[in-house]
C-alpha cells in the first residue's frame, strides 16, 4: 500500500521526511522538539546506513531487530549522549515507528524491548522572591531606551505570568495584554491553550516597550522586535539574564527558565493550589507541577536545619 506516495522501495530518507512533516504540520511540537528528533533520526538513518552497508530502504526497516536498536542507543553513549538526550532519542524512534504503523507503511515494534534509560530528576532551582523581585525592578524607569524597555517587559512576562521565553516572544501585537485586558490566550506545548492573567505592572511595561519602539508594529507583527526590526531571538533575552547575572549577583545557573520557575514556586509558597499553577503553566500532566512541592519542601528542609534549635 502507497502513503505520501511511499512504498517498501522508498529510500529510508525520504520516509524520515514525510515522518517530520506530518510533526511539524500535525502534531503540535514545539520546534526545539521538531530540531531535536529531526537530528535523532538523522543519527539512526547513518547508524542504519553502516549496519547495511547501503542507504537503508523502507523495507530494510522491516529486518531491524532489538539488538539493533541497542547497539544505535549504545553508539550515542559512547559518543557522550547523556541519559536524557538518549530517552529524547528514543522517544523520537518510537514516535517514527508509531507512525509507520498508523500509515500502515510497516509494523516493527522491536523498539518497545528497548528500555528507556533513566533520567535523573533534575528539580528546578528558583531564585529567591528578592531576587526575582531585583531582575524586574532592574529596568523600570520609563526613560529607557527601547532595547531595555523590552528586556524588561519580557522578562516581567516569564516572572509575572510565568510564559516560557518561546511563548513571550510569540506574542503577537494585537494579543498584548492591554489595561482593559489583562489577560493574555497562549498556545503552549502539544497546542495547549491557556488563558493566563498579567499583572498590571507588566503591562505598564509592555506599553512603555511599545512607545519606545522605532519600528512600526503592525497587528499581525511579533510584538518583540530585535534591533533591526525582525522578530526578537530567545539567545537575546538568554544574554541580558546573564549580564543581571553578574551585575545583580545572581546564581551561575539562573536563565530565563529560571524566572518561570521561580513564579511557579513562590506561587506554591503563597498557598496557590497546584491544580491552578499547573493551569497557569500549561503543564499537561500535574506531575509535572508536583516537581515544584519538592522544590518548596526541601527549602523548607533547609530553613528547618538554619533555624531550629535542636536542628
Amino acid at each position: 500500500m502507497t502513503h505520501h506516495g511511499l512504498s517498501d522501495s522508498s529510500p529510508l530518507d525520504r520516509v524520515v521526511l514525510a515522518w517530520l512533516e506530518h510533526l511539524r504540520s500535525e502534531r503540535g511540537h514545539s520546534e526545539n522538539t521538531y530540531r531535536s528528533y529531526a537530528r535523532d533520526a538523522e543519527q539512526f538513518q547513518l547508524h542504519i546506513a553502516r549496519y547495511f552497508g547501503q542507504s537503508p530502504l523502507l523495507k530494510d526497516v522491516d529486518e531491524i531487530n532489538t539488538q539493533t536498536f541497542r547497539s544505535f542507543m549504545a553508539a550515542r553513549r559512547d559518543q557522550g549522549a547523556s541519559s536524557r538526550s538518549l530517552a529524547r532519542t528514543l522517544s523520537a524512534l518510537r514516535s517514527f515507528f508509531r507512525w509507520l504503523e498508523a500509515e500502515e507503511l510497516l509494523r516493527n515494534r522491536a523498539i518497545l524491548q528497548v528500555t528507556m534509560p533513566k533520567v535523573p530528576r533534575s528539580l528546578p532551582r528558583p531564585l529567591t522572591e528578592i531576587k526575582a523581585k531585583d531582575i524586574v525592578e532592574a529596568r523600570t524607569e520609563r526613560d529607557l531606551d527601547w532595547v531595555a524597555a523590552r528586556d524588561n517587559a519580557v522578562l516581567l512576562l516569564l516572572y509575572g505570568a510565568g510564559l516560557r521565553i518561546s511563548e513571550a516572544l510569540s506574542i503577537l501585537v494585537s494579543e498584548r495584554p492591554e489595561p482593559n485586558r489583562n489577560t493574555i490566550r497562549i498556545i503552549g506545548k502539544g497546542n495547549k491553550e491557556r488563558l493566563v492573567p498579567v499583572l498590571p505592572i507588566t503591562i505598564d511595561a509592555i506599553e512603555a516597550y511599545v512607545e519606545l519602539c522605532p519600528y512600526p508594529l503592525e497587528p499581525e507583527d511579533p510584538l518583540f522586535v530585535g534591533v533591526k526590526g525582525g522578530p526578537l531571538s530567545p539567545r537575546i533575552i538568554q544574554l541580558a539574564v546573564a549580564k543581571l547575572r553578574e551585575t545583580l549577583g545572581l546564581p551561575h545557573n539562573a536563565t530565563p527558565h529560571t524566572l518561570r520557575h521561580s513564579f511557579a514556586t513562590h506561587l506554591l509558597s503563597a498557598g496557590a493550589d497546584l491544580r491552578q499553577i499547573q493551569e497557569l503553566l500549561g503543564h499537561a500532566s500535574l506531575s509535572t507541577t508536583q516537581s515544584y512541592t519538592e522544590v518548596e519542601r526541601d527549602r523548607l528542609l533547609a530553613v528547618y536545619d538554619a533555624a531550629h534549635p535542636r536542628a
